[in-house]
């Protein structure tokens, strides 16, 4: 049930980043080191509001696990100075996990982080970190911390 499940949410991310890449062309793609480790996508709203998600497997722990997450971030520009874009973001977002032969968890996560933009490339590089208050099978706080890049498509 759970791998339906995992499958399921997969495939609808997948979905809708390739209509709104059609539709908008603000849409990045990369992959993300960490926990978990694979990839990572972000659609710009605005120029400080954007949705990112993440699938990709956790290596931590004894169980190994597949991890869908999908944020909504707010970016801060102007905080860093340097002749890149470097906006400080945070938001917040769900979590969740598969693990082995349990029924994995679900989580909500709050996140913090930073993204310098190359200003040639159509490439941005993240740093940032998760606390996960994690509502199911029991309650709990976890930390997610990755870096990572994207390709934006224009």
């Amino acid at each position: 049930m759970k791998h339906k499940l995992i499958t399921l949410l997969g495939t609808i991310v997948i979905l809708m980043s390739v209509n709104l890449n059609a539709q908008d062309k603000n849409f990045g793609l990369g992959v993300i080191f960490g926990e978990p480790t694979g990839f990572s996508g972000k659609y710009w709203l605005t120029d400080n509001n954007a949705l990112d998600f993440g699938f990709g497997y956790s290596f931590l722990g004894e169980n190994s696990h597949l991890s869908l997450h999908g944020d909504y971030l707010y970016h801060m520009d102007g905080i860093i100075q340097s002749q890149f874009r470097i906006p400080i973001y945070y938001g917040f977002g769900l979590r969740l996990r598969t693990a082995g032969d349990d029924d994995g968890s679900f989580g909500v996560r709050g996140v913090a982080g930073v993204a310098m933009f190359l200003n040639e490339l159509p490439v941005d590089v993240f740093f940032e970190i998760v606390p996960v208050f994690q509502l199911l099978p029991e309650t709990g706080l976890k930390f997610d911390v990755a870096v990572g890049g994207r390709y934006y498509f224009k």
